[in-house]
């Protein structure tokens, strides 16, 4: 099938300038919880007592300032300490090792993780966990996001096992982002606390050389009936990658609409809205 995108955002040509990628909640419920996504770049930044860098270092290498500067983080919005169990009957489940003391109750535990069933696991010893999150990705223009693991994060206790990646075109496709992980040693605890990186995004687009530039996209409605026109496909048939020629001729003209915020004291308007690289 030929996946060539040609449509471009109604204010601009195709090319031209940043490529502007548009972030917003699905939903507003308890949206609180769920912060901005976050410059990857924060999490290797240089202490400021530390004085500038030296020429040579780390900091002023253009091709690791490229990469890292192009990559956002989505953080862990709850503390997340998980087991893995069999009930009497052998059937896999989830156990909340925080038990009482959890910030999640009991009841909201399965709201927000999930265990895959046991037929959908790549593995027959290695479990699929999903942690269910609200935010989707938007672009006017073609482009792909990639979903990989927080490389940038060190964790002096790694995690016992993988986090699943992903790639798909947010241009055609938006949709909620989800943290899968693949369980390898299920004799250890998932401990995952809130604010820790769950996994990092980039962008692709047409031109690899164009900055992104990252904004708080408003949930109109002709977004909302989009979502729900594309949502829930993977429920009914598979290969949903099938499905974009469909998707591309439901497409609103425009999907990112910046939502303007009060800006903190001391930020410039624009920065409290946008985020160029």
């Amino acid at each position: 099938m030929d996946l060539t995108l040609t449509y471009a955002r109604p204010d601009r040509g195709p090319g031209s300038g940043p490529l502007t990628v548009g972030w917003l909640r699905d939903t507003d419920k308890g949206g609180v919880i769920y912060g901005a996504p976050e410059r990857a770049s924060d999490l290797t930044a240089r202490p400021r007592e530390a004085g500038s860098p030296h020429g040579k270092s780390l900091a002023r290498c253009p091709a690791v300032t490229q990469a890292e500067a192009r990559l956002w983080t989505v953080p862990c919005p709850v503390d997340l300490a998980l087991g893995f169990a069999r009930d009497p009957e052998g059937r896999a489940a989830i156990v909340n090792r925080a038990g009482p003391s959890s910030g999640l109750r009991a009841g909201k535990l399965r709201d927000v993780v999930t265990l895959s069933v046991e037929s959908e696991w790549r593995h027959p010893s290695r479990p699929v966990v999903q942690v269910k999150l609200p935010y989707v990705f938007l672009c006017d223009e073609p482009c792909w996001i990639v979903q990989a693991p927080p490389f940038l994060h060190y964790r002096p206790d790694p995690l016992p096992g993988l986090t699943v990646t992903g790639r798909f075109p947010i241009s055609l496709w938006p949709r909620p982002q989800m943290w899968a992980f693949e369980w390898h040693d299920t004799t250890r605890d998932l401990v995952v606390r809130r604010g820790e990186p769950l996994f990092h995004v980039g962008f692709e687009g047409e031109r690899p050389e164009r900055p992104i530039q990252m904004v708080e996209a408003a949930m109109t409605a002709e977004v909302r009936a989009y979502l729900d026109h594309i949502s829930g496909a993977v429920n009914f048939v598979g290969q949903t990658f099938r499905l974009f020629e469909a998707a591309e001729a439901a497409r609103p003209e425009r999907l990112v609409t910046p939502v303007a915020r009060r800006a903190s004291q001391g930020a410039s308007p624009a920065g409290a809205a946008a985020q160029a690289v």
